[in-house]
């Protein structure tokens, strides 16, 4: 009837398990206190880091909730080991001792609590399997709500978040407001996952933000009009004709808009006033008038021949008179 169920050894256990809830509360409540200061000094920076303080701030709350719960199994231990006389003595399971014995059960495999595995295994040998998966799927609301509650893997609610960390900046005197602040429907349902709104821009380097400037580009293929195309010339009057001459693919380039050929010239040197009419005066051309050379009359050589011989028979006459 009472085949497997040890008095003396679940009752060792139990005590065990009432001092390592008390170990395991402390070291969590120590963290806790790390952790809030750390949230405080995230909430104060400038600008905040949000974010961050509330991923920190639903963990705290997780740890919080878990201390709460090893509280109350921690009574639950001690409760069942001052009865462990009568749970021995009793083939089925006290009324008054059917909720902690099941609750027990149920947070057995959900804490880190080594001794409630044995304790389980013990209650399950007494009272038989139906009572232990009657306990697991929580039949008839017999476990501890609050245990339930406080053990669940479910994320906080994000108003919870959000009073975390209005207690924490209360506690710090933390000059906090919550940047976005909750709509009504956001209340119940769990904290959003973080966009990064928080997050200080170049916080590395300490430039901070840096407004990007858009500013114009021309399209070389459309305005400038620059564009190459590929195109093949098989032309075979200048690439070898009827003879097998082989068509020679070339590249040609689109002309250039007159706008974008303009815009590409290079903008005239400036000259000062005084050294381009220096400039002017040095190289300006001079006006000279040459004559144009006179054209001889057609027939001038017939002139001078006929001058020629009167004056040699001019000569020839007065020759003549000499001699005599």
């Amino acid at each position: 009837m009472f085949s497997g169920f040890k008095e003396t050894k679940v009752k060792p256990q139990l005590k065990m398990a009432v001092h390592r809830f008390q170990i395991s509360a402390n070291k969590k409540s120590a963290i806790l206190k790390q952790h809030i200061r750390e949230v405080a000094v995230m909430l104060a920076e400038n600008p905040p880091r949000e974010e961050k303080a509330k991923i920190r701030a639903e963990g705290l709350i997780r740890e919080d909730n878990a201390v709460e719960a090893y509280e109350i199994l921690q009574l639950s231990c001690e409760l069942l080991a001052e009865r462990i006389r009568l749970i021995a003595s009793t083939k089925e399971c006290p009324p008054d001792l059917l909720s902690s014995i099941s609750t027990i059960i149920w947070a057995a495999d959900r804490v880190d609590i080594p001794e409630l595995i044995t304790v389980k295994k013990q209650f399950k040998a007494k009272y038989g399997k139906k009572f232990e998966e009657n306990a697991m799927n929580n039949v008839g609301g017999i476990l501890n709500e609050r245990v339930v509650s406080k053990l669940s893997v479910e994320p906080a609610a994000a108003y919870l978040v959000q009073v975390y960390l209005e207690r924490i900046c209360e506690q710090h005197e933390v000059d906090w407001k919550p940047q976005n602040p909750l709509k009504p429907d956001e209340l119940a349902e769990p904290m959003v996952a973080p966009v990064g709104y928080s997050v200080q821009y170049a916080g590395a380097s300490g430039i901070g933000e840096v407004t990007p400037v858009t500013v114009g580009t021309i399209h070389t293929d459309r305005e400038a009009n620059f564009t190459k195309r590929d195109t093949t010339d098989y032309d075979n009057n200048d690439r070898g004709g009827d003879d097998g001459g082989m068509a020679i693919p070339t590249t040609v380039a689109e002309p250039i808009s007159s706008s974008a050929a303009v815009a590409m010239l290079p903008a005239a040197p400036y000259v000062p006033p005084d050294a381009a009419d220096n400039k002017k005066n040095k190289f300006e051309e001079v006006d000279i008038y040459v004559p144009s050379i006179p054209t001889a009359p057609a027939n001038a050589k017939e002139d001078e021949s006929s001058n020629a011989d009167a004056a040699y028979d001019e000569l020839a006459a007065r020759f003549n008179a000499l001699k005599k």
